[in-house]
């Protein structure tokens, strides 16, 4: 300006239109643009890698549900197992309370066998042992009442409790007797 008002020539100023920012212009449209393409290529392939680690995390929650499926099967099997044993251990439990009470039986009736024998041949000595011997392992109450329908069909009317205690008292009166008689001959 101040060669303006001097006078003098004027010399054209620096071209400052459009057509010099022309290029900063574009240099940074350029950039935008290529800014622009990294995010859409960096949101891409973030997208990508999101549906595959989804893709697996999906895998893995159907393999859990699969897994926790398969243990509440085996699990409710267990149960099951586990009821069917106490079932069976409580059959075997009543089966041996089964066989204990026979075994009691037999022997029951074995004794009365030997008492019986014992007392035909006057043993008095023996048929002590024998009726102490089951008192002691209280067999007497294992001796039935009743008389099954084999042996009332042979004609027996006595049952094997009803014999034990005809025998115990005979002994009894015996060994009584013969004490009376030891006693009275000392």
């Amino acid at each position: 300006m101040e060669k303006r008002s001097q006078g003098g020539p004027v010399e054209p100023e620096e071209d400052l239109t459009p057509k010099g920012k022309k290029p900063v212009v574009v240099y940074i449209m350029v950039l935008f643009i290529a800014a622009f393409l990294l995010m859409a290529w960096s949101f891409a392939s973030h997208q990508r890698s999101n549906t595959e680690a989804i893709g697996e995390l999906q895998s893995s929650v159907t393999a859990m549900r699969s897994v926790q499926d398969k243990m509440l099967t085996l699990q409710d099997e267990l149960e099951e197992a586990q009821d069917e044993i106490e079932e069976l251990e409580r059959e075997a439990s009543l089966r041996d309370s089964e066989r204990e009470a026979y075994n009691r039986q037999y022997q029951a009736l074995a004794n009365l066998y030997t008492l019986e024998r014992l007392y035909r041949q006057e043993n008095l000595e023996n048929c002590r042992k024998v009726i102490d011997r089951m008192e002691e392992e209280d067999l007497a109450v294992c001796l039935s009442d009743n008389l099954p329908p084999s042996e009332r069909e042979l004609g027996l009317t006595v049952s094997p409790r009803e014999r034990y205690h005809q025998l115990k008292e005979a002994v009894e009166t015996r060994e009584a007797e013969a004490q009376e008689t030891d006693g009275a001959a000392s």
